[in-house]
């Protein structure tokens, strides 16, 4: 359970790096809201990744490629999920950029990116 709280830890930090970014691309910068959630979500997937492997998931493996790779692969999925929902929550739910990416991140965070993180990139026992 240390384990699942670490990684909620790392998840808020990624997202606060998420939002920010995509807050500053889209208010500051004057981008399309889709584009600054985009540049966003890849911030914060650099940041989860970082902490998830040196301090949620303690990760042993000397080669980091296997696990880049693994990762590559899973955060495209949450790209391309977070990216979807937040336009559609956005352009045809009339709702705020960021509160959509806020609901969207929440859920993802707590169900898809926990579990493929554990199973299938850090390969935790």
């Amino acid at each position: 359970m240390l384990r699942f709280f670490k990684a909620q830890a790392s998840s808020l930090i990624a997202s606060a790096t998420d939002f920010l970014i995509t807050a500053l691309a889209v208010s500051f910068l004057g981008w399309w809201f889709v584009t600054g959630s985009i540049i966003g979500t890849v911030s914060g997937g650099f940041v989860n990744f970082y902490i998830n492997r040196n301090w949620v998931f303690k990760a042993t493996l000397k080669k980091v490629y296997p696990q880049v790779i693994r990762y590559v692969l899973v955060w495209s999925g949450n790209l391309l999920l977070v990216t979807v929902l937040v336009y559609l929550l956005t352009h045809f739910f009339n709702l705020n950029y960021l509160g959509s990416k806020i609901a969207v991140s929440t859920v993802m965070g707590l169900s898809y990116n926990y579990y493929m993180q554990k199973q299938f990139i850090f390969l935790a026992k």
